[in-house]
């Protein structure tokens, strides 16, 4: 099923080559896209501007030209020329109308699937083993799972991969903190958070005694020999991570098919230096191996350190490779903060000198902020990622409270549970991915702005409306009645639901939820004026099943919005 903007981008371009047969315009965007204003009708095209140098008349005349041959039938109810050369492009109330009772009736809302066939393996979260979760880890792991389920509902087959930070030269001082400093019952109780403590003794002791810091290089060689009491006590450190990290994951609703650390490609990393150095593209510098990338106009990476030990870049290179043999995937993108743009870029640089095939993408993202500052774990500041979600659980649950005093207990324990994590969800994932967020708990959980409480209320109002024309008509179908667009408010509304395919097709295109996330509060908000101006029960019979009709079709497309997001819908605030 296509889209209002598909068709009328194609229709536009078949316009431009009827009126222009002997000129090439492919490179032009001959596109249609939504109006910035409702003076300029519905869609709008720029084109003739730009055409203007290749054609060599103006902006107007080509306008003109255009227009003249543009195929109306069944769709416009008008084009107009505006200003220089602007196309205007207005929808007849109709088809509208019959594009909404298509949506309604199609299982996938009329969201197209451009990935069939195709494969994207998406990095992201990737917390280091033995240490706690943190509110940074918030961005990379709610972004992540929201382009998972954006891509997924455009058809594309992905692979969500948890790369761990399990390897390194920590372990071997983990390795001697748990000899020494273990408190067995804090384990039992706080396992994370005893293994980070006793690493951090541990890693004290080493600042203070070289003695202690050259018996945890010592225990670390143990360990990457194959040693069996260090392997057992490594793995035994990943299991504890893993639970704790899979107890945080089933809160915020967030899944993963592959859950590989940086081991998983260890035996693999002097594979991929001696495929390097076949290749000419590393150089010993300074006792390092180096890839030099002076036509990318970046600075060196270095894939071997001069202690002969592997580094990120090795490990990336590695998985990249493997990857590749195993999944064939079109593409691998990787959610990370601003910080590693370089890396990226000189990784990118190097996988694909050494013929990696798979486009590789980096969505960088802003840092989290609290309104005091920047968190830092070095700062000693950093908020666990379990004491937000708590904290945002029971300020939910004060509001389900107030607005639903008589809801059963469990039930305002659970409809908390999904505004809480849904208002901490959605205060990132509104925003754009580059951008730094600032968390505060008055704008997530406000009931009056963009957020998710204010669309998940949206949800539940046209919940309670549907309730009650069932209650009051029954055995009245609303679906039976054609939709009706007899109002501004209503094909204002109407607009928007036609505008959701498109939202989620570009979310995907540029990897920024937040456009999925704008659509949905510009939505909700024509949903809020069309509910407090056209009367819905009130109605003559048919004009009001007409209207019921629009009303469910705004909370199916909010719903179906809102779980691409990552966030629940309940039925009730």
């Amino acid at each position: 099923m296509q889209t209002i903007k598909e068709i009328l981008s194609s229709r536009l371009r078949a316009a431009f080559a009827a009126a222009f047969p002997e000129a090439d315009l492919s490179a032009l965007p001959l596109d249609a896209v939504p109006a910035a204003g409702e003076s300029f009708g519905d869609y709008q095209c720029n084109a003739a501007m730009a055409a203007s140098k290749i054609l060599r008349q103006p902006p107007r005349a080509i306008a003109e030209q255009a227009v003249a041959r543009l195929d109306a039938t069944g769709l416009l109810a008008r084009a107009d020329i505006a200003g220089p050369g602007f196309i205007n492009l207005t929808l007849s109330d109709d088809a509208l109308a019959r594009h909404l009772e298509a949506l309604q009736a199609d299982a996938l809302l009329g969201v197209p699937r451009p990935g069939d066939g195709k494969t994207v393996i998406l990095d992201y979260s990737s917390p280091n083993v033995a240490k706690p979760m943190h509110v940074a880890h918030i961005r990379s792991t709610v972004i992540g799972d929201a382009l998972k389920r954006i891509h997924r509902a455009l058809g594309y087959t992905v692979l969500g991969d948890n790369h761990l930070g399990d390897w390194g030269t920590q372990f071997g001082i983990l390795i001697m903190g748990y000899r020494h400093f273990l408190d067995p019952k804090a384990l039992e109780t706080s396992p994370v958070d005893e293994l980070q403590r006793v690493y951090v003794l541990s890693h004290q002791q080493c600042e203070e005694d070289p003695a202690w810091k050259d018996q945890a290089r010592a225990e670390l060689v143990k360990l990457q020999a194959g040693d069996p009491e260090n392997r057992a006590l490594w793995q035994q450190f990943i299991d504890l991570s893993l639970a704790e990290f899979n107890r945080i994951y089933a809160r915020l609703g967030v899944s993963f098919e592959l859950v590989r650390g940086e081991s998983f490609y260890h035996d693999a990393l002097p594979g991929v230096i001696e495929k390097l150095q076949s290749l000419g593209l590393v150089r010993e510098s300074e006792g390092a191996l180096v890839a030099f990338l002076d036509d990318e106009k970046l600075p060196p990476c270095i894939v071997r350190k001069s202690d002969g030990g592997y580094n990120y870049a090795t490990t990336d290179l590695a998985t990249v490779f493997s990857r590749e043999a195993e999944f064939h995937p079109d593409a691998i993108v990787y959610v990370t903060d601003e910080r590693q743009q370089l890396h990226f870029r000189q990784f990118f640089a190097v996988a694909k000198k050494a013929g990696a095939k798979t486009h590789l993408r980096h969505i960088w993202f802003g840092l989290m902020r609290l309104p005091e500052g920047l968190l830092s774990t070095r700062k000693g500041t950093a908020i666990k990622l379990d004491l937000l979600l708590d904290e945002a659980e029971r300020r939910a649950l004060e509001i389900v409270k107030t607005a639903s005093p008589d809801m059963p207990e469990d039930q305002q324990l659970a409809v908390a549970r999904a505004v809480g994590i849904g208002a901490v969800k959605y205060a990132d994932l509104s925003q754009n991915p580059q951008s730094a967020v600032t968390f505060t708990w008055e704008k997530a959980l406000a009931m009056d702005g963009n957020s998710a409480p204010y669309l998940q209320y949206a949800v539940a109002r046209i919940a309670s409306v549907i309730d009650k024309h069932q209650e009051r008509f029954p055995g009245v179908d609303f679906m039976q009645e054609p939709i009706s667009l007899d109002s501004p408010h209503a094909r204002r509304l109407a607009l928007r639901l036609a505008r959701h395919a498109d939202a989620v097709l570009d979310a995907a295109a540029q990897e920024k939820p937040s456009l999925l996330a704008d659509h949905l509060y510009d939505l909700s908000q024509a949903y809020s004026s069309f509910y407090q101006n056209v009367p819905f029960l009130k109605a003559e019979a048919g004009l009001r099943e007409s209207r019921v009709r629009l009303c469910d079709l705004a909370a199916k497309i909010l719903r179906h919005g809102l779980t691409l997001l990552g966030i629940d819908t309940p039925e009730r605030i």
